[in-house]
């Protein structure tokens, strides 16, 4: 059990350098803008839905998730 706290310090605080890193505006300029994404404005109105982006990520998180379980 001792192992698995360890691991998720340690995965802790990889989760909040790379927050850090994307917050600061060095992060990843074209994820949120692939093509695919779902951008409207009108007028006042504006609404964006990241489809791509969340679908590349889904892929990533799910290989990650593979790559541990086994």
């Amino acid at each position: 059990m001792q192992d698995f706290g360890k691991l998720l310090v340690i995965l802790g605080l990889a989760v909040a350098a790379a927050g850090a890193w994307l917050w600061s505006g060095r992060g990843f300029g074209w994820l949120g803008r692939l093509p695919g994404d779902i951008s409207y404005q009108k007028g006042n109105f504006g609404f964006y839905f990241p489809l791509t982006t969340c679908i590349l990520l889904s892929l990533a998180l799910t290989l990650v998730a593979w790559f541990f379980r086994r």
